[in-house]
């Protein structure tokens, strides 16, 4: 080993997001957070990952906070590390495809409360719905000398997805202008010696740094980490070991641990790590204590490699058929859902695929004849408006499904007229910050109501005591 030039792995940070989306469905709120953040900030991370992903949505709807809020909050404690957040390419992080003008706002208004590094995905992989967010962190990091754009690819496997095709998108993310990599293996199904060899490959045809997110599902993630980074990956994503495996990441202490008198050593203080951890784990028995965490997503569950489905998508499609009193069916949706996504086009299983594909193969399962009944999204699929798929669609799916229909082939959003304006008009009466736009153009529904509650703690209206029929409201 000793020839081996130093060259130690960087760490991006996952417990104030993805650990905690993985496990406690993204409850964990921003007043827990706060307390430690000066410790986290003396790690020594590439990055933490804080922002984005489910946690817009969760913040506002479950635990009546303002994302916008959360944001400025962290970035106010974080003195010396990168913050990152995770953005669905022209999806945002609703599940619409938003016009260009919306998607330029959001960078824009993410950067300057706080963001350094966005890290960019489409559910198809398909670069066209990643390059006006692209675009936009590159004008803004011009303007304003902050703020980094990484792509991310979703992991997959199939018969398209071959090492050819992951370099010729690593050249083209290169092209796009994007500042890093991410290789986004959001099933866990990126084996050890399968990383090295993607590794190696990529690292030929790009100058990028690639950094290498998975998830501890399958059972593999650490071993996955060790090949990647003696293959050259420049930064892992980990979670504080209270908040990590299962369904999450690796622990960050182990990998720490992992790399120590190598030349891949992190150098960050495990004294300092094991304080933090410290912090952590009464709420995590909090969340086992009250059922927040189910002690189910903390195991490993082989099933994810043998059918290639997220773990995620294996929960929904279970209480799917739970309702139509059909699990004894599972085994046969299970063969159904390869079979639905060869006739979709062979897409990734990440949001939103996952939960189209998964929903189709209920479906047609239950219904015993293949797409006798369709759904919206299906439809969508199938027209063309989530983006070009690396496979052909099946054609005999398509006349069955959307006979006659004309299929978008370009861009979608270049069918989508600018909305600002419009989004503006219809949510002025409960406008207190420019960002209260972008949270309603994302959640309409759910970011009025939290207007509603916000402007009642502002007039301290307990709206749960509140007598409406008399508009008499405690105080």
């Amino acid at each position: 080993m000793s020839e081996i030039e130093k060259k130690p792995i960087k760490i991006t940070e996952t417990v104030l997001r993805d650990a905690h989306q993985s496990l406690i469905a993204t409850r964990m709120p921003t007043e827990f957070m706060l307390p430690i953040v000066d410790k986290m900030d003396k790690v020594g991370y590439h990055s933490v990952e804080c922002w984005g992903g489910a946690t817009f949505d969760a913040s506002l709807r479950f635990l009546k906070e303002d994302p916008w809020d959360r944001l400025r909050k962290l970035r106010d404690g974080f003195k010396n590390t990168k913050l990152q957040m995770l953005f669905r390419g022209q999806n945002i992080l609703g599940y619409r495809p938003y016009a260009d003008d919306v998607v330029d706002y959001f960078v824009q208004k993410s950067i300057s409360n706080g963001i350094d590094i966005i890290r960019i995905f489409d559910c198809l992989n398909d670069l066209r719905n990643l390059q006006e967010a692209v675009n936009a962190t590159n004008k803004f990091k011009a303007q304003e000398g902050r703020g980094e754009a990484q792509v991310a690819l979703a992991y997959t496997l199939g018969d398209a997805y071959t090492l050819e095709y992951w370099t010729s998108m690593a050249k083209k993310i290169e092209e796009m202008g994007a500042d890093s990599i991410c290789i986004k293996d959001m099933a866990g199904l990126l084996v050890p010696y399968k990383a090295a060899e993607l590794i190696k490959a990529m690292k030929e045809v790009t100058k990028l740094p690639i950094q290498l997110h998975t998830h501890y599902t399958s059972g593999v993630a650490s071993m996955t980490y060790l090949k990647a980074v003696e293959a050259g990956v420049d930064v892992i994503d980990t979670a504080m070991s209270p908040f990590a495996m299962g369904t999450s990441q690796p622990a960050t202490e182990v990998m720490v641990e992992t790399f120590k008198g190598t030349p891949y050593d992190t150098g960050l203080d495990q004294n300092l790590l094991a304080e933090i951890a410290d912090y952590f784990r009464p709420y995590r028995d909090e969340c086992l204590a009250n059922g927040l965490l189910n002690p189910k997503v903390m195991g490993v569950d082989i099933k994810t490699l043998l059918y290639q489905v997220p773990g995620g998508m294996l929960s929904n499609m279970v209480s799917q058929l739970k309702e139509q009193n059909a699990e004894d069916r599972y085994y046969d949706v299970l063969k159904e859902i390869p079979k639905v996504r060869k006739d979709l086009g062979e897409p990734p299983l990440v949001t939103p695929s996952s939960q189209i594909v998964g929903t189709q193969a209920v479906f047609n399962v239950l219904l015993g004849e293949r797409y006798k009944m369709a759904t919206k999204e299906t439809k969508a699929v199938l027209r063309g408006e989530y983006g070009q798929t690396v496979k052909p669609m099946s054609q005999e799916v398509i006349d069955k499904v959307i006979p006659g229909e004309e299929r978008i082939t370009c861009r979608y959003a270049d069918l989508l007229d600018n909305e600002m304006d419009k989004l503006e008009g219809e949510m002025k009466e409960w406008k207190q910050q420019d960002e209260d736009v972008l949270s309603y153009a994302l959640f309409p529904q759910v970011a009025t109501d939290f207007f509603k509650y916000r402007q009642a703690q502002q007039e301290k209206v307990d709206m749960t005591q509140a007598d409406t029929k008399n508009g008499a409201y405690p105080v």
